[in-house]
């Protein structure tokens, strides 16, 4: 039995862009489909199951931004946003919307290739190898519908970024992790200098688990060092 291809999605109104990317990803053996604007997106969307999007931010009518935004509601799909901005305030606003990573215009398409592949991969792995819920704190955390659930059963939708980097605490928790180790599992690659993203994953991930303010209680800022959560986990496989 023949296992299926992975589906991804190219949003660009730069038909020779779509043109490039979609004969390499298919040359190494993905299906692609194509869209050259939001409206195009939604019709791919509702069409067919797609395993991650290459979502450009500047785009006729709504902006990528908006297009991530309005994904995040209802959808964890993994996202890469490209930008022609070397502007870092792109880069973190894509992630803060729920973007799982981001290429900088221009790019190579061997590179795109690295990291749709490795977002696929991470994907796969979250969905197969851990157990189905870890619970720590107050929270519980679902790890094949990527839900994390508070007290009162109310659960919210994680987006992949988000889920990566709850995982690589509850995988360690009490230990230290420096801001590369969180880079690494996050975007995939090291950390840059003045590079806000990692707070920014970090800051995110504690709005969405309540723990903000001068003092986190769960996952604290160790100076120099990294971040750290402090907090008892269990595993339970139902």
């Amino acid at each position: 039995m023949n296992e299926r291809k992975a589906s991804i999605l190219v949003v660009d109104d730069d038909a020779a862009i779509r043109e490039l990317l979609e004969e390499h990803l298919t040359r190494v053996g993905y299906e692609v489909r194509s869209a050259g604007d939001g409206d195009q997106m939604r019709l791919q969307l509702d069409s067919a199951h797609v395993d991650l999007i290459v979502l450009d931010v500047m785009l006729p009518g709504d902006d990528g931004f908006t297009l991530c935004r309005q994904i995040r509601e209802h959808s964890r799909v993994p996202i890469i946003m490209l930008t022609a901005s070397s502007d870092e305030t792109d880069r973190v606003v894509g992630l803060e919307l729920g973007a799982d990573d981001y290429l900088a215009k221009p790019f190579s398409a061997r590179e795109l290739q690295a990291r749709v592949k490795a977002l696929l991969r991470r994907a796969s792995f979250s969905r197969s190898d851990n157990p189905r819920y870890v619970v720590f704190d107050r929270w519980r955390l679902d790890t094949l519908a990527h839900e994390l659930i508070d007290e009162n059963q109310q659960g919210t939708a994680l987006s992949g970024a988000d889920f990566a980097l709850l995982q690589l605490f509850l995988s360690h928790p009490n230990e230290v992790l420096d801001r590369d180790t969180i880079s690494d599992v996050t975007r995939g690659r090291e950390s840059m200098p003045l590079d806000r993203v990692v707070d920014v994953a970090v800051s995110r991930l504690r709005q969405r688990l309540g723990d903000q303010g001068r003092n986190p209680r769960l996952i604290k800022t160790v100076r120099g060092a990294g971040y750290l959560l402090a907090a008892t986990v269990t595993h339970v496989a139902e």
